[in-house]
C-alpha cells in the first residue's frame, strides 16, 4: 500500500516530525491532492506500458506514481535531471513525496527515459482532470477568464544561412565518422570538408557591410558547393552500407540508427541549401513558413510580435487562458505565428465544456475584432473586456473603455502577464532544452501542471478553518 493511502504515519515520519523536519507546505498540499486523486496516475501508467508486450515482467522501473510526482517536483523546483536525482536521494522528505521512501533512487537518465515516454496528450488530459477536480472541490468556478499568448524559445543559436550550412556539414561529417567506427570495414571515399566549410562560414560572418556587397555572393557559392558535395558524398556512403552485416545485434541497431540520422540530416541540409540559394543568389524573398531555422530543431517557428527588445523570436507561440484563482484552464502550443484574434472563439468553446460562459472575458488589444466581440456576446459572456485595436473609436466604445468596470477588468487581465513571468522564471518554461516538438509540448504541459497543483495547494490551505488562539 502506498504511503499516501496509509492514514497512519510511519515511525520514520513521526520521528522526523518530532525533530522538526517537515515537507514544504506547498508540496504537502500537492502530496495530499495527488493522494486523493488516484485516477491521474492511470494516464501515466498507460504511457509507461505503451509498446511493452508483458508490462508485468522484467526489472522493476520507476512506477507511474513516482514518475508523475518526480516530474511535478522537477518543474516546481525548476531542477535539471541530475539535481532532481540528487535532491530526492539525499532528502527524507522528498523521498516521501516522490514515494521512493527507502527504495533505491535510480540515476538521472532513468528519470529522463521515464519522462520521455509520456506524451503531450497525456499531460493535457492530466491538466484537464486537475481543473475538473478543482471545480468539484469548490476551488474554481470559471466566472472570470483572462487570455494571452507568449513565446517559448527552442534551444537554438541565432540562425543565419552560413551557420545553417556549417551545422549541416559538421553534423553529417561527425555521423559518417561514427558510422566508419561501427562498420567492420569502415567507409570508403568520404572526404572531410569541415575545415573548408568553417573557413567560408567565418569569412561570411566577419564581413563588413561594404565587403558584403562584393564578396558575399562568391563566398556563399563556395559554401553551397562544399555543403552539396558533403551531402551527396554522405548519401553515396549510406546506400552500400544498408546491407552490411554487423558483428552483433546491438551493433546492427546502432548502425541502422546512424544511417537514419545521416539520411534525415541530409534532407534538412537540402532545405538549407535551397533556401540559401533562393535568398542569397536569386534575391528571392523566402516565406518564413518555408524556411528552416535549425537542423537540430527543424520545428522552430519565427515569431514577430512587435516587441522592441526582441523584434524576432525563435520557438513556438503558446496560448494561455487563466482563471481568477490562478489556474491555467487552457493552453495550446500553436503552429506558426497566428494572430491572437484567431483564438477567442476556440477558447470560449473549450471553456464552456468545463464551465458556464464566463462573466468576464479579458484580453489585450491583440485579441480584438468586431467579430470576436460579437461572438463573446452571442456566447452570453457577461462583460467583454478587449480594447479596440486600430481605427477610430465610436463614442460608445470610448465610453466603454473609460468605464470603471472596463478598467477593473483590464487590471484583472494584467495578472496573466505575471503568471507567464512565473512560468518562465519559476517553472523553467522560458527555453526548452529538450529536443523535438513533442518534448517541447511536454515542457509546456509539465510547467502548467506544476502551476495548477501549486495553486490548488494554496487554495486548499486558504480554505482551511483558522485555529483560534485560546484566551490568555
Amino acid at each position: 500500500m502506498s504511503r499516501t493511502l496509509n492514514p497512519q504515519l510511519s515511525f520514520a515520519d513521526l520521528e522526523l516530525n518530532r525533530l522538526g523536519v517537515h515537507l514544504d507546505p506547498v508540496l504537502q498540499g500537492i502530496d495530499a491532492f495527488l493522494g486523493q486523486h488516484f485516477h491521474l496516475v492511470e494516464q501515466v501508467r498507460l504511457d509507461l506500458e505503451r509498446g511493452l508486450k508483458n508490462p508485468g515482467t522484467g526489472r522493476n522501473g520507476i512506477t507511474p506514481s513516482q514518475t508523475l510526482r518526480s516530474l511535478t517536483l522537477m518543474r516546481v523546483k525548476n531542477w535539471d535531471y541530475r539535481e532532481l536525482r540528487e535532491r530526492i536521494n539525499d532528502g527524507y522528505t522528498l523521498r516521501g513525496f516522490t514515494q521512493f521512501d527507502s527504495q533505491f533512487v535510480p540515476k538521472h537518465d532513468a528519470f529522463n527515459r521515464a519522462f520521455n515516454r509520456l506524451t503531450p496528450a497525456t499531460l493535457e488530459a492530466i491538466n484537464q482532470a486537475v481543473v475538473q477536480a478543482a471545480v468539484q472541490l469548490g476551488l474554481e468556478d470559471g466566472k472570470k477568464l483572462r487570455v494571452d499568448t507568449t513565446v517559448v524559445e527552442t534551444n537554438i543559436h541565432y540562425p543565419t544561412d552560413g551557420t545553417l550550412l556549417w551545422d549541416s556539414v559538421r553534423t553529417i561529417t561527425r555521423l559518417v565518422g561514427d558510422l566508419h567506427d561501427k562498420l567492420p570495414n569502415g567507409v570508403q571515399g568520404f572526404t572531410n570538408r569541415t575545415r573548408s566549410a568553417r573557413r567560408r562560414m567565418q569569412q561570411i560572418q566577419r564581413m563588413t557591410a561594404q565587403q558584403r556587397q562584393q564578396q558575399q555572393e562568391p563566398k556563399y557559392r563556395e559554401l553551397l558547393r562544399i555543403t552539396g558535395q558533403v551531402v551527396q558524398n554522405a548519401r553515396q556512403i549510406v546506400e552500400p552500407t544498408k546491407n552490411t552485416k554487423a558483428v552483433d545485434m546491438l551493433a546492427g541497431l546502432a548502425i541502422e540508427q546512424l544511417q537514419r540520422e545521416i539520411t534525415a540530416y541530409c534532407d534538412l541540409a537540402d532545405r538549407g541549401i535551397d533556401q540559401t540559394r533562393r535568398r542569397v543568389l536569386l534575391g528571392e524573398k523566402v516565406p518564413s513558413e518555408q524556411k528552416i531555422y535549425s537542423i537540430f530543431e527543424p520545428h522552430t517557428d519565427l515569431i514577430k510580435r512587435g516587441k522592441v527588445l526582441k523584434p524576432v523570436e525563435f520557438g513556438h507561440k503558446v496560448f494561455l487562458a487563466e482563471s481568477a484563482q490562478g489556474l491555467i484552464t487552457d493552453y495550446h502550443v500553436l503552429k506558426g505565428n497566428p494572430a491572437d484574434s484567431d483564438h477567442v472563439e476556440g477558447s470560449l468553446e473549450r471553456h464552456q465544456q468545463t464551465f458556464h460562459p464566463p462573466e468576464c472575458y479579458a484580453g489585450d488589444r491583440g485579441f480584438y475584432s468586431a467579430d470576436n466581440v460579437q461572438r463573446c456576446r452571442d456566447s452570453e459572456v457577461g462583460e467583454v473586456c478587449i480594447p479596440q485595436r486600430g481605427g477610430k473609436k465610436t463614442a460608445g466604445q470610448e465610453a466603454l473603455e473609460r468605464s470603471k468596470a472596463f478598467k477593473k477588468a483590464q487590471r484583472f487581465r494584467v495578472g496573466i502577464e505575471g503568471r507567464i513571468s512565473v512560468l518562465f522564471r519559476g517553472r523553467g518554461m522560458k527555453r526548452c532544452r529538450a529536443k523535438g516538438r513533442d518534448r517541447f509540448e511536454m515542457l509546456v504541459g509539465a510547467a502548467v501542471l506544476a502551476n495548477n497543483l501549486m495553486r490548488i495547494a494554496h487554495l486548499i490551505e486558504d480554505h482551511k478553518p483558522k485555529r483560534r488562539l485560546a484566551a490568555a
